[in-house]
């Protein structure tokens, strides 16, 4: 099961209406949906939130998705390169957030494409 179907299953089995749980995670309606259907995954601030708002952990709905972390070497790599846009003096503070976000997205993004494919 994709972590964008197994959040809509939690969040259907708690009985939590769509609107709610956006709401309560400060997202939109759609985006919302996108995750549930796998189309955008989701950052490591709203997964979190998501989690959150279904009473349990982003690590709990990742390991019922069946997500396997990436192996030391990838982790040491992506650790350098986070590392590198933290000590980019030439970005903003937020422009540093930003790239880091959407680089964590991309990488969760594959992940969750890959854990689509082996199924």
């Amino acid at each position: 099961m994709t972590l964008g179907a197994l959040i809509r299953k939690q969040r259907e089995l708690a009985e939590i209406p769509m609107r709610q749980v956006a709401a309560a995670v400060g997202i939109s309606n759609p985006y919302l949906s996108q995750i549930e259907r796998g189309l955008r995954a989701p950052s490591e601030a709203v997964l979190n939130a998501i989690a959150a708002s279904l009473e349990t952990t982003a690590d709990a709905l990742y390991r019922e998705a069946g997500y396997v972390p990436p192996p030391e070497e990838q982790e040491a790599e992506e650790s350098d390169l986070l590392t590198a846009i933290a000590g980019a003096e030439e970005l903003t503070a937020a422009q540093r957030r930003a790239l880091a976000e959407v680089y964590r997205a991309f990488v969760d993004a594959n992940a969750v494409r890959r854990a689509r494919h082996a199924e």
